[in-house]
């Protein structure tokens, strides 16, 4: 088996930064109102500015596949050029279309030689599961390198006229027609952005950092779904999928709509994640205090001071100094956001040879878990 090294990171965040007081103007004010969940939602995530692949007369700039192509081309030089590519493996919550695969179209836009493309589906995982993807080919020397990417371009999913014909059929039934919170939520969570990995089987470049293992763990047999899009979820916990509806409910329902089941999301989203911190520390007899850098993907710094008291309570403490996290500078960019953070930390220059970091990814759609340990080498 080979060792397996990123040797370089890049990120690629579209147009400008975007304030708080911003957001509302770019994604669109739905019936005539301002959201009454925006200042709560943005008071508990903390997050002061992010980045939408929108200009500022709201015209899309880029989408998805095009944004992780953005990332991606920084990797290349000199020393390592897009037809040394063996594999290329890109992860999402939001790709442009259901087909073909974002991995193709990635590809498409690269317009580099004939390589392996991988497509990981789901949400913040998405992302991990592209590395892990790379680094078990790369690994077992299948392919000498491989490019990993998470990237997301969800403003578009969350602009006002996605909600007008469900506003416009409350009004007709003489509801209330004001957005559920579970979707409105979410419009102030989420933000656009692409980041990507080179792995190589020798440790090149200036701070290389050997992948020493990664873990992942799902607990959908216990737990019914919570961030869901393309179908809505029945009483009785049951997901019914978009091609089950009528065409005139998915505008209605706003069935592509990004929902939320925030009491799900409150009462499990730590508790499994400790569970499953606990498990791969365990597997791999791995203590907390060896941790130098801890990276945790949060989607709200709501959840910071819990997470850590979980931790506490379960003997996994990790001190708040080794804690690293740019979430409020760039946003919840679901699985581009642990690309973005350890492109941060790699190019601090505070890294130092033999130092471990730990990365950790929860993805809320039905409690999945994702972890990988690091060396600086």
């Amino acid at each position: 088996m080979k060792e397996v090294y990123i040797t370089k990171i890049s990120k690629f965040l579209p147009n400008r930064p975007i304030s708080n007081d911003e957001m509302e103007d770019k994604l669109g004010i739905i019936n005539g109102k301002a959201s009454k969940g925006r200042r709560i939602v943005l008071r508990n995530n903390q997050i002061k500015t992010r980045y939408y692949a929108l200009d500022d007369d709201g015209n899309v700039t880029h989408n998805n596949a095009q944004l992780a192509k953005e990332a991606i081309e920084q990797l290349f030089d000199e020393n390592f050029t897009s037809s040394d590519i063996d594999l290329l493996s890109c992860g999402t919550s939001s790709p442009d279309q259901i087909l073909p695969s974002h991995a193709a179209m990635v590809h498409g836009f690269l317009k580099c030689d004939n390589v392996e493309i991988n497509s990981p589906s789901g949400a913040c995982c998405s992302g991990m599961n592209a590395l892990k993807f790379g680094f078990l080919s790369v690994k077992s020397g299948q392919t000498n390198n491989a490019i990993a990417s998470g990237s997301e371009r969800i403003s578009s999913w969350m602009k006002g006229h996605i909600f007008e014909n469900e506003i416009k059929h409350l009004q007709a039934l003489e509801d209330n027609p004001i957005l559920a919170f579970n979707k409105d939520f979410l419009r102030w969570m989420l933000s656009d952005g692409a980041g990507a990995f080179l792995l190589e089987n020798e440790p090149n470049g200036e701070t290389p950092l050997r992948i020493e293992w990664m873990e992942g763990y799902s607990y959908a047999h216990e737990l019914e779904a919570c961030m869901y899009a393309g179908g809505d979820k029945l009483e009785n916990g049951f997901l019914k999928p978009w091609s089950e509806y009528k065409t005139s409910d998915w505008s209605e329902k706003s069935l592509f709509a990004i929902k939320q089941d925030v009491k799900l999301l409150s009462a499990n989203i730590l508790k499994k994640g400790v569970d499953s911190l606990k498990r791969a520390l365990t597997k791999h007899d791995l203590k907390p205090s060896e941790i130098d850098y801890y990276l945790p993907h949060i989607s709200s710094h709501f959840f910071k001071d819990k997470l850590y008291q979980e931790m506490v309570d379960n003997g996994v403490e990790i001190p708040w100094e080794n804690w690293f996290m740019n979430l409020s500078k760039v946003g919840n960019v679901g699985s581009a956001s642990i690309f973005l953070m350890l492109e941060e930390l790699a190019h601090s220059g505070k890294l130092k040879k033999g130092q471990k970091i730990l990365l950790s990814v929860p993805e809320s759609s039905r409690f999945s878990y994702a972890y990988a340990l690091l060396t600086v080498c």
